[in-house]
């Protein structure tokens, strides 16, 4: 009897791995199923990877980007160019401050940056400016955030900064290089099978293979989410009424005045004054409406990655404000 089932590859095999480049083959690819692969796990590496970036500069002296600095060799767009290249380790979630902080005619680079215990300068070499009058001082303070991908500053910063605070886009991926290649191979009679060979290469916040790693994993989990077919479930919340909320001694909410219970439930969590560190997990756990946030215990949204006590306790907070709790 003919078997249809299609064979499966072999697991990634290190042909070398030197420094934080690696290249990796995988064997027996089905017809085609180089390029489908290779293409999807390449995208996933430069998309879906965490990493740290800098969103937030404070140069004293300067209002805005598009002036220059007595003393300084380069204006203020190439300084700010430069600290983007700086790479940095983060050992938490929470945004933290890093300074710069130099005087008298000499060479800056990242490794002159002071930062805390969770935070580490992987390119310490790092050209950043140069100060030509020695009685010159350049303090910067800036902001480094942990995120995934490209975030334009617009999307970072929703609110307005402060007066002297320039807003940054980020690009958070932790790869500098990622390629693939598609060769045939035999396998038995047929000489048309795939052969996948994938280059990676990181800022040393982790290993090539790590890199590759993880964007498997990212795969198999998201292709894991879609298997069957979603049923219709009626959304159903815990919604006080207005007695209760008055036994319970909050007063009468604004925010959820004239809104039918429904209404509420379809609003878009976008629409609701979270902080950006917020609305980005709930972005990336796909939970898009007050509905889903409701159907979500404590718990669960623990588990979301970048959210956080923080992050939850806001949660409950405008959740609150339409009398609208957690699942228990």
């Amino acid at each position: 009897m003919t078997d249809y089932n299609i064979i499966l590859p072999s697991k990634p095999r290190a042909i070398k791995e030197e420094d934080f480049k690696g290249s990796y083959e995988i064997d027996g690819l089905y017809p085609g199923y180089g390029h489908t692969l290779g293409n999807s796990l390449r995208r996933i590496i430069l998309s879906s990877l965490p990493g740290a970036a800098i969103t937030k500069v404070i140069i004293e002296g300067v209002d805005h980007e598009f002036s220059t600095v007595s003393g300084i060799k380069e204006d203020v767009v190439m300084l700010i160019l430069n600290l983007k290249k700086t790479r940095f380790k983060m050992s938490t979630d929470e945004p933290q401050k890093v300074t710069l902080s130099v005087s008298g005619a000499k060479e800056v680079t990242a490794g002159q940056i002071e930062v805390p215990s969770t935070v580490e300068v992987l390119n310490p070499e790092q050209y950043i400016a140069t100060i030509t009058d020695k009685g010159v001082k350049l303090n910067i303070e800036m902001t480094v955030e942990k995120g995934l991908g490209y975030v334009s500053k617009e999307l970072l910063h929703k609110d307005r900064v402060e007066i002297g605070t320039i807003a940054l886009d980020a690009s958070f991926t932790p790869i500098r290089r990622v390629n693939y290649e598609v060769e045939n191979m035999r396998v038995g009679d047929r000489t048309d099978y795939n052969r996948l060979k994938m280059f990676v290469e990181t800022d040393g916040t982790l290993t090539p293979r790590e890199a590759l790693e993880r964007s498997i994993e990212t795969m198999i989990a998201q292709l894991k989410a879609i298997v069957g077919f979603a049923t219709e479930e009626p959304e159903t919340t815990e919604v006080a009424s207005s007695d209760e909320k008055v036994e319970a001694g909050e007063g009468e909410s604004t925010k959820g005045a004239g809104l039918a219970e429904e209404d509420i439930l379809k609003m878009r969590v976008e629409d609701i004054n979270f902080s950006s560190r917020t609305q980005r997990a709930l972005a990336e756990a796909s939970i898009r409406t007050i509905g889903g946030l409701a159907r979500k215990s404590e718990d669960d949204l623990l588990e979301i990655s970048g959210l956080g006590e923080k992050g939850v306790a806001e949660i409950k907070r405008a959740l609150a404000d339409f009398g609208i709790n957690l699942k228990s």
